[in-house]
């Protein structure tokens, strides 16, 4: 009798484990803005400050996990992360004053690239023939789970208060965590897929070659504007609809929306990725983003604002959907954790600081004139689109 295969089961395990990571780093920041505003006194700047030590956690260890995960197992990777994941969210739950917030922000980011990388390298790897598709469903679990989430975390901390959320949501991301890195691991014995790979899957250039390519720098800059222009959009949305005089359960709308096309749009992106071409599709998605920054301001009502923080949600999930299948067209699987790796540094060490800080100093400094961050971002996200197109599969330029 043939044995069924693991494929589906280790598929979902790493959507499982991603899901709580996902879930704080999109969600906590926007719905906790106005708390730590009002309990420690933290201003835009301070806020956004978070995100950026967010973003700085995951870019430090991603390479770092890149070269971990073929010598210790993604398993054991993500087992590291949940801990760490969770851990921080309990931390999170006595913090005092932004500091200590910017330690659970640090270490979740952190946690995010022990389940990130491994999740995204795995199911590729099972799944060779169709590693848009599925790096979509992946990135789905980490992006939609804010949009799930948001509401609950908002209700939560209206009812229970922000010690029994955060203490709450430590202890799930904890046991979910842990419960799911015991299913994941690479197909290293399976033949019948690693016979498949070698009809779908280029072979790996080295990561010393991938730094002298074009492709890659074009890569490395997209994630740096649409990152940023992005990322921005998690701790701006709250921010923005209470500017406009909603209430803080209207606001969170504009921030589900986001963060529900940032999940869902992954897995559309990601489908689509394998059929028109990856680039195309990130292209026209970042470019609808831009244009939605820019008319955001001008419009008024609380859902032509949801549509355009979708607009900008599914750019900024298909970033994450489709980036890493591109770069595997690009320079293959052998170094795809290493090299992916390098890439994401882009979206820690700069994007953090030129969109959600630098997009919370100029709030501070020009009194919430929103109108100018978008129009900032909105630039950006239409200079990705331009250098996306720059980037072609390996295949295509070896033609």
């Amino acid at each position: 009798m043939p044995v069924k295969s693991p494929r589906p089961v280790i598929l979902v395990a790493c959507a499982c484990a991603i899901f709580w990571p996902g879930s704080f780093i999109f969600g906590l920041p926007g719905v906790l803005r106005q708390h730590w505003q009002q309990v420690f006194d933290a201003d835009g700047g301070t806020i956004g400050g978070a995100v950026f030590f967010i973003l700085t956690g995951a870019t430090c260890f991603m390479y770092l996990c890149g070269r971990l995960q073929e010598k210790y197992g993604p398993g054991r990777l993500v087992a590291l992360g949940s801990v760490m994941c969770g851990g921080s969210s309990i931390w999170l739950s006595q913090a005092g004053n932004m500091t200590e917030v910017n330690v659970w922000a640090f270490a979740v980011g952190a946690s995010s690239a022990f389940v990130y990388l491994p999740g995204l390298t795995v199911v590729q790897r099972w799944y060779p023939e169709r590693r848009g598709l599925v790096a979509g469903f992946f990135n789905l679990a980490f992006g939609l789970s804010a949009a799930v989430m948001s509401p609950v975390f908002s209700i939560l901390l209206s009812k229970w208060g922000y010690e029994a959320l955060t203490l709450t949501a430590g202890c799930a991301a904890l046991t979910v965590g842990l419960t799911a890195s015991a299913l994941i691991r690479f197909p290293e014995n399976d033949r019948s897929t690693t016979a498949s790979a070698a009809a779908f899957l280029p072979d790996g250039r080295s990561v010393k070659d991938a730094l002298k390519s074009r492709e890659f720098w074009c890569l490395w800059l997209t994630w740096v504007f649409a990152g940023a222009a992005g990322a921005s959009m998690i701790v701006l949305a709250t921010g923005f609809g209470l500017a406009r005089g909603l209430s803080l359960a209207h606001a969170v709308v504009l921030l589900t929306a986001f963060n529900l096309t940032n999940g869902c749009g992954r897995l559309i992106s990601g489908y689509f990725s394998d059929r028109i071409g990856r680039s195309r599709i990130m292209a026209m998605s970042f470019a609808g983003a831009g244009f939605a920054y820019l008319i955001m301001p001008h419009l008024a009502g609380l859902w032509l604002w949801a549509v355009l923080a979708a607009v900008i949600g599914f750019a900024f999930g298909t970033l994450f959907a489709v980036s890493g299948p591109l770069a595997g067209d690009c320079f293959g699987m052998a170094h795809f954790g290493a090299i992916f790796g390098l890439v994401f540094t882009a979206y820690g060490f700069v994007s953090g600081p030129l969109g959600p800080w630098l997009s919370g100093h100029i709030l501070d400094v020009t009194r919430g004139n929103y109108t100018l961050v978008f129009s900032y971002l909105g630039l950006m996200y239409l200079a990705a689109a331009g250098l996306i197109l720059l980037v072609q599969p390996w295949r295509e330029c070896r033609l």
